[in-house]
């Protein structure tokens, strides 16, 4: 005698009604998960070469982006068009004192060493005519509720240094890895 499911009694209705129930199931864990918990971003630009490449694919977390700390990765609204995403390193919280002179970045007057500028000089970025980059002199305090955010790639980055400070309430999540293309898996 073979052992098996017994399927005496299974209407094929019943049978779509479970596979509608599961399928709903798993579609609304899914949007719970990217509501909520994390989700995936593609980097269009060049602004954080080498540590995050052109197309990659990149995880951010939501649970504790809400308090971003200087050396986080982070998502968050452009301040230029909200319907944009963009990636960039926290350099500075509130009340702290962004300096930039000399190709170097100074914070409360102590000069950064990041290794992930891999030698690129910091400037200030004077060549765009926006008016948000006319209004930032150095040095610069980082208001309340507000982080001071760079590219890695320093001389191909608009950032903090181009439109100037960011609200903390635009952050929408911290990159934890880059998870595609397979070959460049790593943590951030």
């Amino acid at each position: 005698m073979s052992e098996g499911i017994d399927t005496a009694g299974h209407s094929p209705l019943k049978g779509a009604l479970e596979w509608v129930v599961i399928i709903a199931a798993a579609v609304g864990c899914a949007v719970l998960i990217r509501t909520f918990l994390a989700e995936p971003y593609e980097v269009p630009s060049s602004s954080m070469v080498d540590t995050i490449e052109v197309g990659d694919r990149v995880l951010a977390e939501k649970v504790t982006c809400s308090n971003p700390e200087a050396g986080d990765v982070v998502t968050f609204k452009d301040p230029e068009d909200s319907s944009t995403t963009l990636i960039k390193r926290v350099i500075a919280t509130e009340g702290q004192v962004v300096d930039i002179h000399d190709g170097n970045l100074y914070i409360d007057g102590v000069e950064q060493v990041e290794s992930y500028v891999e030698g690129k000089r910091t400037d200030p970025i004077t060549q765009h005519s926006s008016a948000l980059a006319s209004s930032i002199s150095y040095p610069y305090t980082v208001p309340d509720g507000c982080i001071w955010v760079m590219g890695d790639n320093r001389t191909n980055s608009l950032d903090s240094r181009y439109f100037g400070a960011v609200p903390t309430s635009s952050v929408t999540g911290k990159a934890m890895f880059v998870f595609w293309p397979l070959n460049d898996i790593k943590g951030l």
